[in-house]
Order: C-alpha cells, then structure tokens, then sequence
C-alpha cells in the first residue's frame, strides 16, 4: 500500500513480512518475500501506477468537515498517507483516526501518528483499542480496551450524517469462507464487517463509507 503524500519527497510503501506462513495457508504470500528477501538496495521497479476508488472525493471539503478512519493491522497504511495529505491541501478538515491492534507494540506508525497529532492537535484525534493488552489505559486517555464498537463510534462522530468514513482491515476472505462451509456455519465477522456494522448502527450513511480490506 502507497504510504506517502503527494508533497512528501519520496515515493513510499508499506511491506508487511508475515512470518511461518510455510503450509499454513492455501494462499501464500507471494509479493512480500520478493520485497522483504530479495530486493536489494539499488533495485530499479517499474511503478505501473496506483489505482483505485480509496481516495478523498473531489470537492472534499464541501461534502464534509470530518473524516473518520477506521482501521485494523497494516490497513493503517492508507489511512496514514490521506490524513498526511489532507492536513496540508485541506485546512477544513478535521481527522479522528481510531486504530485497533492487539497489543501496544503491534501499532504500525504509532510515534509517527503521536508526532503528527502534536503537531495538528485541533485537527487530529488519534484513538487507539488493544484487544490484548493487560492495562490500555497506562498508554493515555485515547487508549482503550477491547475492540472498535458502535457506543465508542459514537462517542467520537458527534454527527454522523455528516462524516466520511475511511475503513481498512481484515475481513472475511476466501479461506474463511471454505473453512466455514466445512462446519457448516457462517463465517465470523471479522475487523471489516464489524467496523461496518458500528458505522451503520450509529447513522452513517452507506455512500458516506469507502473500505478496503485484505484476508
């Protein structure tokens, strides 16, 4: 996932390496190795182009004043370059990026988002929820227990109807889809489903939400 700005200097992504995947999926990775083993410094890639509808809509600041990213893992990565580009090209908008993770430590940009809310701290709130971390709270005020849910959603969209949503996560994939099929069940909600279902349940419109998801 492109993670810089349009004003930043440099042209950057985020490679996520997942480690003792030999045999544990019927999908391996197949880019990561690539990147992470066997590119060396100096490399020369050819940059076909980024595409896709996960981006700020056209006359942004006139369909809102807040934007709410929702995000789970590595799907940080997005939501880290548009708040960085926003703050710079949008001086409208104001940001809440809740980030869910399962310990302190597991958190992609973490000093990176506490550095850029001090700088911006009328126009970006950072909100953290560890779903695995024995004491949150020893983190800060904004660090919470458990998982993204509609009573904190509502705590932090004061207007919902208003809002335009930015999700990315985990979610149902194709593996979990087999794998239920087997038990005869349904597959279970994962961060994806869950983040939608939160949104819809405090009054988010649906054409007010774009997400993208991985799994």
């Amino acid at each position: 996932s492109l993670t810089s700005a349009p004003h930043e200097r440099y042209l950057a992504i985020n490679v996520k390496e997942e480690r003792n995947t030999s045999g544990a999926t019927k999908y391996p990775p197949l880019l990561y190795p690539m990147l992470v083993k066997r590119t060396q410094r100096g490399s020369r890639i050819v940059v076909t182009g980024f595409t896709g509808p996960y981006t700020l809509p056209p006359g942004v600041e006139d369909k809102t004043d807040h934007l709410v990213h929702l995000v789970a893992g590595s799907g940080v990565v997005p939501n880290w370059s548009i708040p960085k580009h926003a703050l710079v090209a949008h001086p409208r908008l104001r940001h809440t990026l809740v980030c869910s993770n399962k310990t302190w430590d597991d958190v992609i940009y973490r000093q990176a988002l506490a550095r850029l809310q001090a700088e911006h701290p009328d126009r970006l709130r950072v909100v953290h929820t560890l779903t695995r971390e024995a004491e949150p709270e020893r983190y800060g005020p904004d660090v919470r227990r458990g998982r993204i849910s509609a009573e904190l959603l509502g705590e932090l969209v004061p207007e919902p109807k208003a809002a335009l949503v930015y999700a990315c996560g985990p979610a149902i994939g194709p593996a979990d889809r087999l794998a239920a099929k087997e038990r005869g069940e349904a597959p279970r909600p994962r961060f994806l489903e869950a983040a939608l279902e939160g949104v819809a349940a405090i009054g988010v419109p649906k054409e007010r939400v774009k997400h993208e998801s991985y799994g």
